[in-house]
C-alpha cells in the first residue's frame, strides 16, 4: 500500500511537472509601437491567423499603420494570389479582421499571450514601458524586444518575469525578410525560448538562436564590418564607392556597406557602436569613428535626409 500510495505521488508529480513544462501556445499577441518594425510585425501575425492589437501614442500615428498594413497586404497578394484576386481580397479582409488598435498598452495586456515591444532604441524608455506593463500582464504571458543593439537581460531585469522574457528580433521590411533572431538570457526559461521559436515559425518565418550578446548574430558581424569599411576611407586605403563595388562585385552583397550604412541611417549606426563600445571600451572592433561622428552632428545621417555618405535626390 504505501509502495502504491508513493508510486501515485511520484506520478502525480511528474504529471505536474510536464505540465509546467508545456510550451505556451501564442494566439493573442500585443505589439507595442505602430512604427516599420512593429507594424510589420502585426502584419505577419494577423495574417498567420493571430489575434493581434497594435499600440501607440497616438489615433494619428495607428491609423498611418494600418494604412500601411494594407498596402503592404495588397502587394503581398499581387504575388501570392496573382491568379486569384477574390482569394486576395478575402486574405486581407481576414488579416485586417485579426487586427485592432490601441492608444492604452495597460488596458489591451490583461489577455495577451505575448508582448512584443518595437518602440524607440532607448534603454530607459523600454524599461520604463516594461516595468509598468509586468504590473498588469497576466502570469503567463511572455514579453519579448524587437531591440536590435540593447541587451535583452537589462530589459528583462525591469520586470519580475526574467523567465518569461526573450528577444524577437525581426528584419526589415519584416513581410518579406525570413529571419528571427529569438535571444535567449541566461533567466529564459526553456519553455519561453521554445514558444518564442515556434511564434516565429507561426508566423512565417525562420529562426535562429543566439544568447545574449551585442548585436546577436546578424548586427554582431554586420555592423563591424560597416564601420572597417568606414575606417579603411578614412585612412584613405580606397575611395567609398570602390568599397562598395568591390563589395557587391566580389562579395555578392546586394549593397556596399556605405550604401547600407546611408539606407540603416548613420544616426542609427553610431547609436549602436556608442553603445557597444560603453560596454567593451577596449574591443577594436567597437571603436567609435570620427568621419561618422562628424556626419551624424551635421546632420547628414543617409537616404532619410538627403545626404549621408551619399547624396540622394
Amino acid at each position: 500500500m504505501a509502495f502504491a500510495t508513493r508510486h501515485f505521488v511520484r506520478a502525480a508529480s511528474s504529471a505536474a511537472a510536464t505540465a509546467a513544462a508545456k510550451k505556451l501556445i501564442v494566439k493573442h499577441v500585443t505589439i507595442i509601437g505602430g512604427g516599420l518594425m512593429g507594424a510589420g510585425i502585426a502584419q505577419v501575425a494577423a495574417a498567420s491567423g493571430h489575434t493581434v492589437v497594435l499600440v501607440d501614442q497616438s489615433e494619428e500615428i495607428l491609423k498611418k499603420s494600418t494604412k500601411g498594413i494594407e498596402e503592404s497586404l495588397k502587394r503581398v497578394t499581387k504575388k501570392k494570389f496573382a491568379d486569384k484576386p477574390e482569394a486576395g481580397a478575402e486574405f486581407i479582409e481576414k488579416t485586417l479582421k485579426n487586427l485592432t488598435t490601441s492608444t492604452d498598452a495597460v488596458a489591451v495586456v490583461h489577455s495577451t499571450d505575448l508582448v512584443i515591444e518595437a518602440i524607440v532604441e532607448n534603454q530607459e524608455i523600454k524599461n520604463e514601458l516594461f516595468k509598468r506593463l509586468d504590473k498588469f500582464a497576466p502570469e503567463h504571458t511572455i514579453f519579448a524586444s524587437n531591440t536590435s543593439s540593447l541587451q535583452i537581460t537589462q530589459l528583462a531585469n525591469s520586470t519580475t518575469r526574467q523567465d518569461r522574457f526573450g528577444g524577437l528580433h525581426f528584419f526589415n521590411p519584416v513581410p518579406m525578410m525570413k529571419l528571427v533572431e529569438v535571444i535567449k538570457t541566461p533567466m529564459t526559461s526553456q519553455k519561453t525560448f521554445e514558444s518564442l521559436v515556434d511564434f516565429s515559425k507561426a508566423v512565417g518565418k525562420s529562426p535562429v538562436s543566439c544568447k545574449d550578446t551585442p548585436g546577436f548574430i546578424v548586427n554582431r558581424l554586420l555592423v563591424p564590418y560597416m564601420m572597417e569599411a568606414v575606417r579603411l576611407f578614412e585612412r584613405g586605403d580606397a575611395s567609398k564607392e570602390d568599397i562598395d563595388v568591390a563589395m557587391k562585385l566580389g562579395a555578392g552583397y546586394p549593397m556596399g556597406p556605405f550604401e547600407l550604412l546611408d539606407y540603416v541611417g548613420l544616426d542609427t549606426s553610431k547609436y549602436i557602436i556608442d553603445g557597444w563600445h560603453s560596454l567593451e571600451p577596449n574591443n577594436p572592433l567597437f571603436a567609435p569613428s570620427p568621419l561618422l561622428n562628424k556626419l551624424v552632428q551635421e546632420k547628414k545621417l543617409g537616404k532619410k535626409t538627403g545626404e549621408g555618405f551619399y547624396k540622394y535626390n
